[in-house]
């Protein structure tokens, strides 16, 4: 395997690692990078754009994430919370009185980004287009009943969360969050990341094609088998855990170019490895050129505990921040005060405080992890190795 990039002295596990991943672990075309106190240390790439093709993956080259987009999307709310514009512990309903629908009244700000807002699920999931159109998922999710009371408990809110997200923003602002992400962070940051891909021949030409795949067999030990309660919970049709990720449904086209214009803070985030171990370093930091994200306040308030204990959603325990997936079993990152997401299929961003590490992982071969994937966790392992 051909693998292009910089390694500086001391983290050559990490590029072993990446190499290991096209050599045993299937991956197709990838990258990795990583920031260290504000300076990047790892920044690598190699396979074929496509996952089912054979054009090169370049230096610029960018994938869907899915719900990796998560943590990009929650530094909007964070962000506007920090200069004062969004109280966390106010009801949703007081910046979006159609919210109060169906006896949501007392959901706050906070238990909508730790998950906590108990309406993971539609009665009805949307079509692509009504995904997409920016109406119909804020509208639905306001008319919702809850399932649990909101505050009780917390589950995974894997599709609703961009309709959830983009509304509030949008009454708090009169801007869509993506719109916020790429004037306020990605643009001062020089990111190439987008909630949003832009119309434009060049942005879209960068982005390659990600498809579905199996672990080979020289996975070996790592074709492992989830829990049986887990499994049966995404068998079933009438489950929490099936009706939250379908909430659109059927499930779009990933590589559609309707799809990736579209604004899903949930899961369709476009961008590069480099692009998330950079925003990551600079919510904890200041990067290269002086930039940064979050006060030392902010980063503090992503990286604390809100939720914890039995997902209702995932079928296994989780811990999730202020729109930040904790470390834990379900999703080991680099240490215990690390916060980041993983996106389905495999890559995963987080940022480690007490490290000084932004981290960024971007895979166009999707397997079927959810939180853990194989690829994702060996290139953690060699990361903490080498500190």
């Amino acid at each position: 395997m051909d693998i292009q990039g910089v390694v500086a002295e001391g983290f050559e596990p990490v590029r072993d690692a990446f190499v290991r991943n096209f050599e045993v672990l299937g991956d197709r075309g990838a990258a990795v990078a990583v920031y260290r106190d504000g300076r990047k240390v790892v920044d690598l790439w190699g396979g074929s754009r496509d996952a089912d093709g054979t054009e090169p993956w370049t230096e610029d080259t960018a994938q869907i994430v899915r719900s990796a987009t998560k943590g990009v999307a929650a530094a909007v709310p964070l962000l506007l919370h920090q200069r004062g514009l969004l109280d966390l512990d106010a009801p949703v309903g007081s910046y979006w009185p159609e919210f109060k629908a169906g006896g949501k009244e007392k959901v706050l700000v906070r238990d909508l980004l730790a998950h906590r807002g108990g309406i993971p699920a539609l009665d009805r999931g949307l079509t692509a287009a009504e995904a997409a159109d920016g109406v119909s998922g804020p509208r639905a999710v306001a008319a919702q009943h809850p399932f649990w009371e909101p505050g009780t408990g917390h589950g995974y809110h894997a599709q609703t969360y961009s309709w959830l997200l983009s509304e509030l923003v949008l009454r708090v602002t009169g801007r869509t969050l993506g719109s916020v992400l790429a004037e306020d962070i990605a643009e001062p940051l020089g990111l190439d990341f987008w909630i949003g891909l832009p119309e434009t021949e060049a942005e879209a030409g960068r982005v390659g094609r990600v498809a579905p795949v199996d672990p080979p067999e020289s996975a070996g030990m790592l074709r492992t088998r989830p829990r049986r309660n887990v499994s049966e919970a995404y068998a079933d049709p009438g489950s929490l855990t099936r009706r939250a990720f379908a909430a659109i449904d059927p499930l779009p086209d990933e590589n559609a170019p309707a799809y990736r214009a579209a604004e899903l803070p949930a899961s369709n985030g476009i961008g590069t490895a480099r692009a998330l171990a950079r925003f990551y370093g600079a919510t904890i930091g200041v990067v290269e050129d002086g930039a940064r994200i979050f006060t030392p306040a902010t980063t503090g308030l992503a990286a604390r505990e809100h939720s914890s204990g039995p997902d209702r959603v995932l079928v296994v325990n989780t811990r999730f921040g202020a729109g930040y997936m904790l470390h834990g079993p379900a999703s080991p990152l680099l240490s215990p005060a690390s916060f980041g997401h993983p996106g389905r299929g495999g890559s995963l961003a987080f940022a480690a405080p007490e490290a000084g590490i932004g981290f960024g992982y971007v895979t166009n071969a999707l397997a079927k992890s959810v939180t853990a994937d194989p690829r994702a966790q060996a290139l953690v392992r060699a990361l903490r190795s080498a500190l």
